[in-house]
Formats: C-alpha cells, sequence, structure tokens
C-alpha cells in the first residue's frame, strides 16, 4: 500500500496514516519517507512492546546499549519515558518539570543515533510538548561565509558535561548522572554533519552536551556554537507536536535537534516509551 503523506506546519515533517501494527507497508518506503521528511508522525496507534520493536525495526537495526535504569524487561531496546513517580521511585528516565535541553539523541557516543521512536501511552492535558528543530534546512540557510568559517570544526560532546548543566538547571536532578551511561568518555563529532542517505548537511548541536569546539578559544567556543543554536532553534525551524494518546513520533536524529517542553508533573502525568535506531 502507498503512504499517505500530509506535511506538517514548520517546513519539515509529515503525519502518515498508517496502522503500524497492522498494515504491511515496504520498510524501504518508510524510510525513504523519514528521510525525505526529517520527522514522522503517526497518529491513533495501539502498540504493545512487541508492535513497538516490531515497527522500529522497519527503520534498522534496533539499538539495545540503552539505560538499563528504565529498559523495559524483556523487550531489548525499550526504554521508559516518564514524569510519575511511584512509591516514591521513578518509573522512567527523568522527564522533569522544566524545559529540556536542545540536542540530538545520543551525540555522547561515538557513533550517532540514526533515529529515535517515540510512542505516547499517556498524554498531559497541558504542557509536555516535544519541539523539533530541522537543523538541514537551518544550516542550508547560513551564510556562505559561516559555512566556510564552520565546516572543518569539531564540538566534544561530554555526558560528563550534560550531567553538570542538568544538575545546575535542575537543582541536582541529572538524567545523565543518574543512568547507566554516565561513564562514558567524552567524543568529538563534526559541526557540520553530511547525511549518509540524502547527503544533505545539517548542524550538530546541544544546549548543554558540548563542553566546546575542539581547539578553540573558550569565549570564541561559547559565541559561536550560541548564535548557530540560536538560529537553528528559531521559529522558522521549529515544529512543536502537542502529544495525543497514540502517537508514534520518529525523527531522523542526524538531521534534527528536539527539546521537551515543561509538563507541570504534579498535575499532569506523561508517560512514553522510546526505541532507538543504531
Amino acid at each position: 500500500m502507498a503512504l499517505s503523506l500530509d506535511p506538517l506546519p514548520g517546513g519539515f515533517g509529515a503525519e502518515v496514516s498508517v496502522d503500524l501494527a497492522g498494515a504491511e507497508v515496504p520498510s524501504a518506503e518508510l524510510a525513504d519517507a523519514l528521510h525525505h521528511h526529517r520527522l514522522l508522525v503517526f497518529p491513533r496507534q495501539h502498540l504493545n512492546h512487541a508492535d513497538l520493536l516490531h515497527a522500529a525495526a522497519r527503520f534498522g537495526t534496533v539499538d539495545t546499549d540503552v539505560d538499563r535504569t528504565y529498559a523495559v524487561p524483556g523487550f531489548p531496546g525499550i526504554t521508559t519515558v516518564s514524569n510519575i513517580v511511584d512509591n516514591g521511585s521513578r518509573v522512567g528516565i527523568y522527564d522533569g518539570d522544566d524545559e529540556e535541553e536542545w540536542h540530538a539523541d545520543n551525540s555522547f557516543k561515538p557513533e550517532l543515533t540514526q533515529a529515535t521512536l517515540l510512542y505516547s501511552v499517556i498524554t498531559p492535558e497541558a504542557g509536555g510538548q516535544t519541539r523539533f528543530a530541522d537543523a538541514t534546512r537551518a544550516y542550508a540557510d547560513l551564510s556562505p561565509a559561516l559555512k566556510e568559517r564552520i565546516g572543518g570544526l569539531c564540538a566534544v560532546h561530554s555526558i560528563q558535561q550534560l550531567s553538570f548543566r542538568q544538575e545546575q538547571a535542575s537543582g541536582g536532578q541529572s538524567s545523565a548522572a543518574a543512568g547507566s551511561l554516565a561513564a562514558r568518555p567524552d567524543v568529538e563529532h563534526p559541526l557540520v554533519l553530511t547525511h549518509p542517505v540524502t547527503g544533505a548537511r545539517s548542524l550538530l548541536l546541544g544546549s548543554m552536551v558540548i563542553s566546546g569546539i575542539a581547539c578553540m578559544d573558550r569565549d570564541d567556543s561559547a559565541s559561536l556554537l550560541a548564535k548557530l543554536l540560536a538560529h537553528t532553534t528559531s521559529s522558522p525551524y521549529v515544529y512543536a507536536h502537542r502529544w495525543r494518546q497514540g502517537d508514534l513520533v520518529i525523527w531522523d536524529n542526524r538531521a534534527t535537534l528536539h527539546t521537551a517542553s515543561p509538563c507541570d508533573s504534579s498535575r499532569h502525568h506523561r508517560l512514553l516509551y522510546r526505541a532507538s535506531i543504531r
């Protein structure tokens, strides 16, 4: 069957009308749609954990190197994301009341995550949106001079830096510090990525995970990174997704950035399940 794709507001992304648990859409067609649109929304899904893993596998190899603290037992590669606290313990990876940092998933790893899926089970009535930035179109709109300046630069991505910045921002709470990935060494990634499938270039940034640009003065590095992030996350390049129960969203992690909007956990619960493609 052919995919029915409706463009999302914001200049990138598409909503897909298909039942991922039942319809046999060719995996190649799904992957092509993701590479072209960079973000896909599948509304009104009814997925159990096995269905979610099956859906993820249609886009590539599911990454099982996840934070074991909130991994779903028996379903390698699925992680619980939630702001719910049960008997004093969080049921999922920290999903706080404050604004999350802009980032690409797992940029502190040597190999970047190709894509991430989030499936919504409990949806807040207010807040908790996920915002996505089109890092591909943002790069395309840079001036030729700025493209030339950043073309050969690499940034240092550090989970220790992420942990420190999260603790600063949230009064001592950090998803990075609490997780089983916290001892990862720093890695370097190019500021400008070339997509291995489409050949398009995009900006790889992070408001907390990057400690600086390699071989650059700290102040100059901070100024350049702030300028690039402000440009990439400005309104012309951002789509804000308001979650509905049963939404499954997948994004190309090599072409976008994302962040979670605040959600008052004392009034509104949210529960999602996450899988990634390596």
